[in-house]
This record gives structure tokens, C-alpha cells and sequence, in this order.
């Protein structure tokens, strides 16, 4: 396994063939970087803009790896508003092909969110429909899907997880699976091993069960996640891809805190 860093745990100032070279100086063979609304990328990068953004990385030693985002929280494809799902849709299009661009295999995409307005049957519907529909851009960007387990209210369970995938029947969308966001309700391990093959990406983070809220996420290795059986179930399924760390890093001298997070990732993984 490879280990990579999300651009997001580096200070948001540096610019990012800064963020590049630091990766890269701090140990990571990959990094994740992230699409908005606006920023470095975003809805209205161009193909040429993306080109240059791969011969950064190449020329730093270190690979993109994969395309996240955050607009899905604000577009959810599972809205009870119309005009924010085909939004929604539409900036999960452009994420695909900038991913294409960028030379990814995988963007990560959050599938809606439960709601008091929106119930959980309603979402699970609508959330299927929308990504059955983007699964044909996946396919032909070559750029699949990877769904993520976040804290939305929705798909708690490994079971249903794979049920999910299953359902939409696409080789384009399967799961992008964060270690840390289950240890509130379950094993990440046994997740791993429900999900399988399905899981095109890991995400890393730690979490401290005494605290048990969203201010419980850490790095690796300071929380309770249990790492030994995490790196031994991701094994058994054969994933081999890259483990990226997407954690909070460090507000003070945030080079030394990206190599601690890569020497607690390399302790584990390599």
C-alpha cells in the first residue's frame, strides 16, 4: 500500500505546488486534492489548467491519487429541492471529468444526506437514482465513483453499504471507505471485509471513543481505531491502493506534523 495525503490537512495558504513539494519532502507517495465552487480547483478548471496541475505533481515526486470535494454537502443529490439535485448532479459531472484530466481513477462523492425533510427512504432512493445516472459519465472518463461513509445519517451499516453499491450495479461506482468515521457506531474492520472488493479508496483518520463528537477526530495513532486489525482486513480483501491521511495536520509548524502523520502511516501500512 501506498500512503497519501488530503491537500485539506495542509495549511489552506500555501499554494499548491507548495502543498505538492511538502508532501513529497514529508514522505507521501500520493496526495487527494479537492474541488469547490472556487479555489485552485474548481468548476470552472479547464482541461489546460488541470494538465498543469498533474506536471506539478510529477515534477515534485509525488502522484495525484484522487479528487475529493465538499459541495455535496451544500448540493446534495438527495435535496428535497430539484434545482439543488441537478446542481448537485452537474458539479459531480465536473468533478469526474477534472478528475479524467488530472490522470485519477476515483472521485470521492458524498451520496446526500438524511434530514428531517428528507426521510432516509426517500434519500436511499434518490441518492441511487442520481449516481445510477452519473455512472455512465464515470464510465466513459474512465473516473469511477467512490461513495465515502460520512456522518450524514444515512447507509450506517456495512450491510446496507454493500447493498447500495450492489443495487446500482455499476463496475464505476463503489466505495470510498474512511477508517475513523465509523469507530462512533462500528469495527472499521469489519467493514473492510463486508465491503470488499467494493472499496476503491481509504481514507484515515483516528477517533477518540471517550469523547465520542465530531472533535474526536486526531491523527493516526492517537485515537482508538484498531490499526493492526484495520492493515490486516485490507489485506485480506487485497486492497493495494493508496491509504490517505485526511485529518485537521498542524496549526503550528505544519511540516513536522506531516511527517508524523507519514511515519504512523508507514508503521502501519508499509
Amino acid at each position: 500500500m501506498k500512503i497519501g495525503i488530503n491537500r485539506w490537512t495542509m495549511p489552506g495558504e500555501w499554494e499548491l505546488e507548495r502543498c505538492f513539494e511538502e508532501a513529497a519532502r514529508a514522505g507521501f507517495e500520493t496526495i487527494e486534492i479537492n474541488i469547490a465552487e472556487e479555489g485552485y480547483l474548481s468548476l470552472k478548471t479547464t482541461e489546460m489548467e488541470a494538465r498543469q496541475i498533474v506536471r506539478q505533481a510529477k515534477a515534485a515526486g509525488v502522484k495525484i491519487s484522487s479528487i475529493s470535494s465538499g459541495m455535496a454537502w451544500g448540493l446534495p443529490i438527495t435535496s428535497q429541492d430539484e434545482t439543488i439535485r441537478e446542481r448537485g448532479q452537474e458539479a459531480i459531472k465536473k468533478q469526474l471529468q477534472v478528475g479524467c484530466w488530472l490522470e485519477v481513477d476515483t472521485a470521492l462523492v458524498v451520496p446526500g444526506v438524511v434530514t428531517p425533510d428528507v426521510p432516509y427512504d426517500v434519500a436511499y432512493k434518490r441518492s441511487q437514482d442520481g449516481l445510477h445516472e452519473l455512472a455512465g459519465t464515470a464510465e466513459t472518463l474512465h473516473v469511477a465513483i467512490g461513495v465515502e461513509n460520512v456522518w450524514n445519517k444515512f447507509l450506517l451499516s456495512p450491510l446496507e453499504f454493500a447493498r447500495f453499491i450492489d443495487e446500482i450495479g455499476s463496475p464505476y461506482v463503489g466505495a470510498y471507505f474512511d477508517a475513523g468515521n465509523v469507530l462512533v457506531s462500528g469495527y472499521p474492520e469489519q467493514w473492510i471485509r463486508i465491503l470488499g472488493k467494493r472499496i476503491r479508496k481509504v481514507h484515515v483518520k483516528d477517533f477518540r471513543a471517550n469523547i465520542g463528537n465530531i472533535t474526536a477526530f486526531c491523527n493516526p495513532l492517537q485515537g482508538d481505531v484498531p490499526w493492526g486489525r484495520v492493515r490486516e482486513a485490507l489485506d485480506e480483501v487485497g486492497y493495494d491502493g493508496p491509504v490517505t491521511a485526511e485529518v485537521d495536520g498542524y496549526r503550528v509548524h505544519p511540516e513536522i506534523g506531516l511527517r508524523h502523520i507519514a511515519e504512523s502511516l508507514r508503521a502501519v501500512f508499509c
